[in-house]
């Protein structure tokens, strides 16, 4: 199941580009951004009372409390940094470089989470760069 919905992410993400490049031009950035995240944050919060979960807010420990403000501050930056790519430059090349992301997570969860890194996923990630370089140049 995780599959589907993981394909699904990448058919959202890929909407979302495409979206967002059409949706920037003539705001600002940082502006379209704001948009985005407030909209983005009316659907998690839509979700989370549809299924009930906020009750779960009591059980949230502080560790997991730090780690996701993290998460949001990274998420926070990384839109910002996109937002203004995909203004300043084309989609066809934003989002291959904005893919690295894939191999830049299997180092650091290799790194810090002590994640198996195989000659499968080493071989993945040199394709990987190396088709974000036949894309961008």
């Amino acid at each position: 199941m995780w599959f589907v919905f993981a394909l699904l992410s990448a058919v959202f993400a890929a909407l979302t580009s495409i979206l967002a490049k059409v949706g920037v031009n003539g705001v600002n950035s940082n502006l379209a951004t704001a948009i985005r995240t407030a909209v983005v944050l009316l659907m998690a919060w839509g979700m989370v009372f549809l299924t009930n979960a906020q009750s779960g807010i009591a059980e949230i420990s502080k560790k997991s409390w730090l780690f996701l403000i993290l998460s949001g501050l990274a998420t926070g930056a990384s839109w910002l940094c996109y937002y203004r790519a995909l203004q300043i430059g084309e989609a066809s090349k934003v989002v291959p470089v904005d893919k690295l992301s894939v191999v830049i997570t299997l180092v650091l969860a290799f790194l810090f989470l002590h994640e198996n890194f195989t000659t499968k996923s080493l071989l993945g990630c040199v394709l990987i760069g190396a088709g974000t370089l036949l894309m961008v140049l």
